[in-house]
C-alpha cells in the first residue's frame, strides 16, 4: 500500500523488469463498498417495511386470566391488556397497544366502565388511525362484542353492530366479601358469596355453587337460549359442570357452555344470552 504508486514503480524497476502489472485504488475501492452497504442495507430497510403492511381492522382488548386472554386472542383480538377492578390500565398502556397494531381502525374493547374514558382519552390522542372505542363495561360483554364484528362491514356498520350486541347480553359475576357489610339493604358477613349482576348484588349465600345457581336463574327470562360459565381460580370446572347440570334441569332447551378463564378474585364470570 502506498499513496505514490508512481515512487513504488521506479523502485521496483532497480530488480528488474514488470510483468502483469497491476494497480488499484483502495481508496476509491473502500468507497465503493460502503456506497454498495449502504444501498443493500436501504434495500432491505424497505423489503422489512414492506412486511409491516398495515391491515384493515386491528383488536385491543383487556382481559384478566390466563383462559380469557387465550379466548379473545382466539376472536382475533391483537392486543391484550390485562387489567382487572384493582388493576385498571392507564391511557399510556392503550396508547402503546395502538402503536404495536399495524391497522387503519383499530376497535378498543375496556371490559370494564372505569376504564372507558382512558380509552376514549387514547382515542383523541391517535390522529394516524381510525380508533373506535365499544363501550363494554365487562368481559362478557367483549366477548359478544367481537363475536358480532364482521368482515367487510364498514367502520361504522361493525362499531354499531358490536355496540348492539352489548345488550343482547346479562353479565354476572360470583366472588366472596373481604369484610362485613351492608349493601342494599343485605348484611353480608366476611366470607360470604355473592352474586353480582350488572347493576346489584342480586345474591348473598354460603355455598358458590348454589349462589351462581340462584343467580343464573336470576337472571334468566324466556327469551334466554345460551348460558356461559367462567370458571376462574377460585373456581372449578366440575362445579361448573354442577351448576350447568342444574340449570339445564331447570330449562332442558337452555344450552349451557363452560369455559375456563383463569381469573382472580372472582370464582366465576357468567353471561346469559
Amino acid at each position: 500500500h502506498t499513496n505514490d504508486p508512481g515512487l513504488a514503480i521506479q523502485k521496483a524497476l532497480t530488480y528488474g523488469s514488470l510483468t502483469r502489472m497491476k494497480i488499484d485504488n483502495m481508496r476509491e475501492e473502500h468507497h465503493e463498498r460502503v456506497i454498495k452497504n449502504a444501498s443493500e442495507m436501504a434495500k432491505q430497510q424497505k423489503q422489512e417495511e414492506k412486511k409491516v403492511e398495515f391491515k384493515e381492522n386491528g383488536f385491543i382488548s383487556v382481559s384478566v386470566g390466563d383462559g380469557l386472554t387465550d379466548l379473545f386472542h382466539e376472536l382475533g383480538v391483537d392486543e391484550v391488556i390485562e387489567g382487572g377492578q384493582t388493576m385498571n390500565p392507564s391511557t399510556e398502556d392503550i396508547l402503546g397497544a395502538i402503536e404495536k397494531i399495524p391497522a387503519k381502525n383499530i376497535y378498543i374493547l375496556p371490559n370494564n366502565g372505569n376504564i372507558i374514558l382512558a380509552a376514549q382519552q387514547a382515542k383523541d390522542l391517535t390522529k394516524d388511525k381510525a380508533v373506535h372505542v365499544i363501550p363494554t363495561k365487562n368481559i362478557p360483554q367483549g366477548i359478544a362484542a367481537m363475536i358480532n364484528f364482521v368482515e367487510g362491514f364498514t367502520p361504522e356498520q361493525n362499531e354499531e353492530a358490536m355496540t348492539e350486541a352489548l345488550s343482547e347480553v346479562k353479565s354476572g359475576q360470583v366472588t366472596y366479601a373481604v369484610r362485613d357489610t351492608v349493601i342494599d339493604g343485605k348484611e353480608i358477613k366476611a366470607g360470604n358469596i355473592m352474586g353480582l349482576s350488572d347493576k346489584t348484588i342480586e345474591i348473598v349465600g354460603t355455598d358458590v355453587v348454589d349462589t351462581t345457581i340462584d343467580l343464573l336463574k336470576k337472571m334468566m327470562d324466556e327469551e334466554s337460549e345460551l348460558i356461559t360459565i367462567y370458571y376462574g381460580e377460585e373456581g372449578t370446572k366440575e362445579d361448573a359442570e354442577k351448576i350447568a347440570k342444574a340449570i339445564e334441569g331447570i330449562d332442558d332447551e337452555m344450552e349451557v357452555e363452560i369455559q375456563y378463564g383463569g381469573q382472580p378474585i372472582y370464582y366465576y364470570f357468567v353471561s346469559v344470552e
